[in-house]
């Protein structure tokens, strides 16, 4: 990429990273605050969040140090890629997870509670991310473009530019994350969702003229699962794109797609991790509830203390001391 796009899109990395990691702190915070929110589904969440939130603390810096251009060993660079990598790939297994809960909320209604509980939910969210790992970490034991940038992959100077692709087989990209992992994944999670659907509105059909209660429980369900659902078309909307251009790149070379078109896929997927906590906030009553206790707490702390005549009477002692001196 030339220096200028460089400089472009730098700023714009920075800019995300911020974004990522202010609102998915702040999505943690509530969930962890919120009383009502202590559920085996928000434990999926919370999880999401938080690969969402390394996305901006690590990824993305990572992402910056390689746009400048920084000159390491090439099992380092790869070994900081499949960390990368890593949390991407957690958050496939993890929106996967957040389906299958919600199939197992709607299919076994009667059960759910006792079948899906918080340690069960933190037990999946470990597994998830041990699976990502262990498709991630693959590079490391040879997938990789070593053979391609010859003796200098093997030896221990600082004389390889970083960056994802330099080191990355396409092919790894194409025919082990995208055909064998994210496909079959969007697959298996539209499959879930559209039975979700199909069958909270046949509930709801069902609950005409029956009891107030059974219905608007069957409504809030839907309602997450669409909240739900909408992270997952996010997802695939902001992922699909950069992993299209990996396809047509290995198969039609490298040359059919420009360096500046393919880092602003990067870019988009890295933003997916921004607009996350925007539609929990929006979508999502009980977080948004929760948003809004923590903003009323805060604000009622700090009008607490400034009203605190402890604290007047503290200025004042100051402001006499200063004034006798």
């Amino acid at each position: 990429m030339s220096e200028n796009a460089v400089w472009i899109f730098l700023p714009l990395e920075v800019v995300v990273a911020v974004v990522c990691c202010l609102g998915n702190a702040l999505v943690i915070w509530a969930v962890r605050a919120g009383d009502s929110l202590r559920k085996p589904t928000f434990c999926f969440i919370t999880a999401l969040a938080v690969a969402d939130f390394l996305v901006g603390s690590v990824a993305i810096l990572l992402g910056v140090l390689v746009d400048v251009g920084m000159k390491i060993s090439f099992y380092g660079c790869l070994f900081m890629c499949c960390k990368l990598l890593m949390i991407e790939m957690a958050s496939v297994t993890l929106l996967l997870a957040i389906a299958v809960d919600r199939f197992l909320r709607v299919h076994i209604p009667l059960t759910y509670k006792t079948t899906v509980t918080v340690k069960r939910s933190w037990i999946v969210v470990i597994l998830c991310w041990f699976m990502a790992a262990l498709i991630s970490f693959v590079p490391m034991f040879g997938w990789n473009n070593s053979d391609s940038l010859g003796s200098a992959a093997h030896s221990n100077s600082t004389s390889i530019e970083c960056g994802f692709f330099t080191v990355v087989s396409t092919s790894y990209l194409v025919k082990l994350c995208f055909f064998s992992s994210f496909l079959p994944v969007f697959a298996i999670v539209t499959g879930l969702y559209c039975y979700i659907f199909l069958t909270t509105r046949r509930q709801l059909r069902a609950q005409i003229g029956v009891r107030k209660e059974s219905s608007t429980n069957y409504l809030k369900e839907q309602r997450l699962a669409a909240s739900l659902a909408l992270v997952y078309v996010l997802f695939a909307v902001c992922w699909i794109p950069v992993l299209l251009m990996q396809t047509v790149k290995h198969y039609c070379g490298d040359e059919t797609v420009p360096s500046s078109v393919m880092h602003i896929g990067v870019l988009l997927s890295h933003a997916n991790s921004a607009v996350n906590p925007v539609v929990y906030s929006f979508r999502i009553p009980m977080i948004n509830k929760a948003f809004r206790e923590l903003w009323v707490r805060f604000f009622h702390c700090r009008a607490q203390q400034d009203n605190d005549p402890n604290n007047v009477q503290t200025n004042t002692d100051n402001s006499t001391k200063n004034s006798t001196t």
